[in-house]
């Protein structure tokens, strides 16, 4: 039986939000690993990581030399 929307009585609004979920995890997946396998993009990913890292390391050092 369908409502005035047109949807099914049995089309539960949580089994949607979780098949959208899925699928935008896919979408993400697809979108990091193109960006991996570009040159240029790759670089990025990891320049920004070493920074990252840096500076939390930086901070831990001086917070215990303070």
């Amino acid at each position: 039986m369908k409502d005035e929307k047109g949807h099914n009585e049995s089309d539960w609004k949580g089994l949607r939000e979780i098949d959208r979920a899925i699928s935008e995890n896919r979408l993400t997946s697809y979108s990091w690993k193109k960006a991996w396998a570009d040159r240029w993009a790759r670089a990025v990913i990891l320049a920004a990581a070493f920074i990252l890292i840096g500076f939390v390391v930086f901070v831990i050092v001086q917070d215990v030399i303070l």
